[in-house]
């Protein structure tokens, strides 16, 4: 059984020695570097269609 996204949920982790905000909720992903405002953001449909910048293909692709 799952759990509905309903609040956004924030964990912080660690890329290269530089420290990261991953913000996930019902829209998508954000991911920004800690302590600044501006950073990517995905949209889910985007992850899922493939439309988001650098992703190829679809998710159903990968399956098979």
């Amino acid at each position: 059984m799952t759990t509905t996204l309903e609040k956004p949920l924030r964990r912080e982790i660690d890329v290269e020695g530089q420290p990261y905000t991953v913000v996930m909720d019902a829209q998508g992903l954000k991911i920004t570097r800690k302590a600044h405002r501006r950073g990517i953001e995905l949209k889910w449909a985007e992850l899922i269609n493939g439309d988001a910048a650098g992703l190829n293909g679809s998710a159903d692709e990968d399956q098979g």
